[in-house]
């Protein structure tokens, strides 16, 4: 999976939107409340570090398992260190690509992983020209209206 695009985080007005308190069912339908339970400002929610903050939208197959499809944009948190198990932003011989970082027990081998089974392990060395550009703390999947 591959970043097609990168942006800066810029923080603005807040915006405040309904929450409501009733939570919507995927399955079978619930009785409608008109209560909202507060507002929420989206900043507020996804953003922790807003000077370290940016978003990348990517492209591709290879996080599939880890819930991360082609298109999706993602929030990228690059004061963060990495700890095994998180999804990161890595730059890979001048490439940028989203991997979740795994290393052993021992801490003595490291690896980037794909979210998909036909892309096999990478793993890190001494030799590789490689840099984590931030871990993701988030992201948007945005799928439109068919007609």
């Amino acid at each position: 999976m591959h970043v097609t695009e990168i942006w800066d985080y810029e923080p603005k007005t807040r915006l405040e939107l309904p929450l409501y308190q009733v939570r919507i069912s995927a399955g079978f339908p619930s009785p409608a409340e008109d209560n909202i339970d507060k507002h929420l400002d989206l900043n507020e929610f996804l953003i922790a570090h807003p000077a370290a903050t940016y978003f990348v939208r990517v492209e591709g197959d290879s996080m599939i398992e880890a819930g991360i499809q082609s298109g999706d944009i993602l929030i990228v948190d690059w004061s963060l260190q990495p700890k095994s198990g998180d999804v990161v932003i890595a730059m890979i011989n001048g490439e940028f690509v989203v991997k979740t970082f795994h290393c052993q027990p021992d801490n003595k081998k490291c690896f980037l992983l794909a979210g998909n089974p036909k892309y096999p392990p990478i793993e890190i060395t001494d030799n590789m020209d490689l840099e984590v550009r931030g871990v993701v703390t988030s992201g948007l999947h945005i799928f439109r209206k068919t007609k």
